[in-house]
């Protein structure tokens, strides 16, 4: 491994020995090695995780965004989901800017032809709070998605997918109307292409903006998907409007919950199915007790999703609304012998603990590698129901 004083790593990364000082006092980027009398070593990897923090800051994030963003940016695997978000960023920025050339020149033209001037939309261009908010935002939900899909992709056991097998219970058919409720990036539908009949419409969305448009980069030119923003509660379509509503994953975030499935039986024609995609209590709890291991306090979710719409009590819930309601499992477990990637996903979860890691992180990577060392078992307790009108 080869070392770099402050002043050469500074020069490589075109940045002021002040900054790799501010940085290290921010305890958002340390220095990998620092000697007795107080002088500061970097590597490779801390160029790495600086390019991380310079590129969110001109994103726009604020430095404590940035230092638990960039927790694990040494982690090949972290690294790589986080620069293929970050590219897709830059795009949207470079969207967003010429938005602006074009609102600018609609200004001019309308300055020189003597009309009015739409003030009103050039200055929600230029919100750039909403922006930041908005940026932040997406970037986490991104980054998150994708180490959850790494890790079930590359290390679970049963051969056929989540989504693929999704699909198999979708069962679509020609001139059929299929609504996707919390669609996400749209991985269903992009990963099932050859499953899907030409004849078809499906109505893809989501409450946020962001994963709607991942959603378009890849499936938009698609003239059997159509993308609309809207709250599963108030689904803005008439009753009757489709023969399948998908909810993979979703329902639970729903609140009121009953209110959203009130609106998925209503939207059904009669006849037609509801496919609610979640999971159990024992759904990757090898995990929590892990983390809960190396430090009691860390609570990788603030409630369990499970207890408001899960795989024990979601048939007794859809009976509610729904005349036929069956559950089919998903048969399946993650084996897996290497830290990085299940860090990745532990990093992903919505609890505390990243603010409980920043200054362990190192330990932490240890504490996990020598966990998995030889091989670690995960349970995988998810499923759907499969609810009738």
């Amino acid at each position: 491994m080869e070392y770099y004083s402050s002043g050469e790593f500074a020069g490589k990364a075109h940045v002021t020995q002040r900054t790799i000082r501010y940085y290290d006092s921010k305890n958002i980027l340390k220095p990998t090695y620092k000697t007795g009398a107080g002088a500061r070593f970097y590597t490779d990897e801390d160029l790495a995780k600086l390019q991380q923090i310079l590129l969110l800051k001109y994103l726009g994030f604020s430095l404590d965004d940035i230092r638990e963003i960039t927790l694990a940016s040494a982690d090949r695997h972290f690294l790589l989901d986080s620069l293929l978000v970050q590219r897709k960023l830059v795009e949207e920025r470079a969207e967003t800017m010429h938005a602006m050339m074009q609102a600018i020149d609609s200004a001019v033209e309308a300055l020189r032809g003597k009309e009015a001037i739409d003030w009103e939309s050039m200055l929600e261009l230029i919100d750039m709070t909403a922006m930041e908010r908005s940026l932040k935002t997406q970037y986490q939900n991104a980054t998150n998605i994708a180490s959850r899909i790494r890790l079930h992709h590359e290390y679970s056991i049963n051969p056929v997918g989540w989504f693929p097998w999704v699909m198999e219970q979708v069962r679509p058919e020609e001139e059929m109307k299929i609504l996707e409720i919390g669609c996400g990036n749209g991985a269903l539908w992009s990963e099932n292409e050859s499953a899907v009949p030409e004849q078809i419409e499906i109505i893809l969305s989501d409450i946020s903006d962001g994963m709607l448009r991942d959603a378009k980069r890849v499936l938009g030119k698609d003239r059997r998907f159509h993308f609309r923003r809207f709250d599963g509660t108030k689904i803005p379509y008439k009753d009757g409007s489709f023969d399948i509503v998908i909810a993979n994953h979703v329902l639970f975030y729903c609140d009121p919950l009953e209110q959203a499935l009130e609106e998925c039986a209503r939207v059904l024609r009669p006849g037609g199915r509801l496919i609610a995609g979640t999971y159990g209590a024992a759904h990757m709890r090898e995990v929590t007790s892990l983390v809960q291991e190396f430090n009691p306090e860390i609570v990788l979710a603030a409630e369990h999703l499970y207890d408001r719409f899960g795989l024990e009590n979601g048939e007794e819930i859809l009976r509610r609304h729904f005349r036929e309601v069956s559950m089919r499992r998903y048969e399946d477990a993650i084996e897996i012998a290497d830290a990085e990637p299940l860090i990745a996903y532990i990093l992903s979860c919505h609890g505390n603990q990243n603010r409980l890691l920043l200054d362990r992180y190192k330990e932490f990577h240890e504490f996990v590698a020598q966990k998995v060392k030889g091989g670690f078992h995960i349970t995988k307790d998810a499923g759907i129901f499969v609810a009738s009108r």
